[in-house]
């Protein structure tokens, strides 16, 4: 019986290992398909977490991660984990090599934003194609950047990168969005982002040091052109790895958003007692290094809190 299972070995799951180890837990394990790191260790820069001064790679900026959480006694299942359950007080945690069984579990399988499919995004992607305005934006200060979307998501980053970039030239396939009227209006009031509208990407161009420009149709006429950018940001939504707590029956082992998040309060817990949630699966998630971190400290102290109280 262990007692802590944490799934997920991002930011997230290492912070709460971290914690939770440190704190007193004397068997947990976090379960992670390959080695932790988690998506972040595909970032090609690292420049924003706070006390970090050094410009790292996302691999090498979790590195160090590992060894720290290593050290106070969390173990490490590389397995997938195919669902967690309720098994009368405790949890069953069901993995492609058997089963284990937790008196508290930690999620932490993050998610991931969705890929727009247009060719050449695989190719510059990291290279001058991004999904996160507030991680990469600065690298664009003073230069113009396209942003492809139609939500909220689209239309609030255009405008935090309006206040950064010369220009922000905004896509979307049609003349309509699905962000909230406000919003739209606030960005068509901004003299310096460009509608472009209804158009489709057609291909994403670039050389050996990266993106170069889109090319591009407009859906009314026909028309392709092409435009140089020095970068673009794909919003146009965003999966979380929720597959985990859907149930033999069909549903979930927790109470979900209409998006396919947990719902959680300010200490990381579901409505269902010894199971906690942190990082981009939850609510109103930050989706930033720094904030997944405090997400795991935050529901490790819970679930501590939470053994303590169930002996």
């Amino acid at each position: 019986m262990l007692d802590i299972a944490i799934i997920g070995g991002g930011p997230a799951g290492l912070s709460a290992g971290l914690y939770t180890t440190r704190g007193g837990a004397k068997n947990v394990v976090m379960f992670e398909r390959g080695m932790p790191g988690g998506q972040i260790t595909g970032s090609s820069e690292i420049e924003n977490y706070p006390g970090v001064k050094d410009v790292l790679s996302g691999f090498d900026f979790m590195q160090p991660w590992q060894e720290q959480c290593f050290r106070f006694g969390l173990k490490s299942e590389q397995v997938n984990v195919e669902r967690v359950a309720k098994k009368g007080e405790h949890f069953a945690i069901h993995t492609d090599n058997g089963d284990f069984e937790a008196r508290a579990v930690i999620v932490c399988t993050g998610g991931s934003p969705k890929r727009s499919g247009v060719a050449g995004e695989d190719k510059y992607y990291g290279r001058g194609i991004s999904t996160c305005a507030t991680c990469d934006g600065f690298f664009y200060k003073g230069q113009h950047v396209g942003v492809l979307g139609g939500g909220d998501t689209a239309l609030e980053e255009a405008l935090y990168l309006s206040e950064i970039c010369e220009k922000v030239t905004l896509f979307h396939r049609r003349n309509e969005f699905r962000a909230a009227p406000v919003t739209v209006a606030k960005a068509q009031s901004k003299e310096n982002i460009v509608f472009k509208t209804p158009t489709i990407i057609d291909e994403f161009l670039g050389d050996s040091k990266g993106l170069t420009g889109i090319r591009y149709t407009h859906k009314d006429t026909n028309q392709q052109e092409t435009l140089e950018l020095n970068g673009f940001f794909v919003f146009i939504g965003y999966d979380v790895n929720n597959q985990i707590l859907l149930q033999e029956d069909g549903s979930f082992l927790c109470e979900m958003s209409k998006f396919g998040e947990v719902i959680v309060d300010l200490n990381m817990k579901t409505n269902v007692p010894g199971l906690f949630v942190a990082g981009d699966l939850r609510i109103d998630a930050a989706k930033q290094v720094v904030c997944a971190a405090g997400d795991g400290a935050r529901a490790a102290l819970s679930a501590l809190a939470y053994l303590e109280h169930h002996k």
